[in-house]
């Protein structure tokens, strides 16, 4: 594994003598998107990809690549392809970027 990699660890070392403190990346718990899988597709406008998955991961919810039965959101901009074919496909509720936004700003 990683961490019996004399290699590895020898890194590591030199990365804790340098200063660098490892820490464990911490989820939020709750939330109003909480246990909730969003799935981005087409070009956005309001934000980037990586602002709309914080904004995503900050209310406890995840953002995966490719949609599937347990993919609850697709938030479809402009020029969606496949992913929002297949969304609908599924049955999986399909949002533009407002109705995105509104979900956010809701009261919980």
């Amino acid at each position: 594994t990683f961490f019996e990699n004399g290699e590895n660890l020898s890194v590591i070392r030199q990365m804790i003598d340098s200063g660098v403190t490892p820490t464990s990346a911490s989820k939020k718990v709750g939330g109003i998107f909480s246990g909730k899988n969003f799935v981005f597709t087409g070009t956005l406008s309001r934000f980037s990809r990586d602002e709309a998955r914080k904004l995503v991961e900050d209310q406890g919810g995840n953002v995966v690549g490719s949609v599937s039965k347990k993919t609850d959101y697709v938030v479809a901009g402009d020029e969606a392809g496949s992913k929002l074919a297949k969304a609908r496909g599924l049955g999986v509720a399909v949002l533009g970027e407002d109705e995105f936004l509104a979900l956010l700003e809701a009261p919980q």
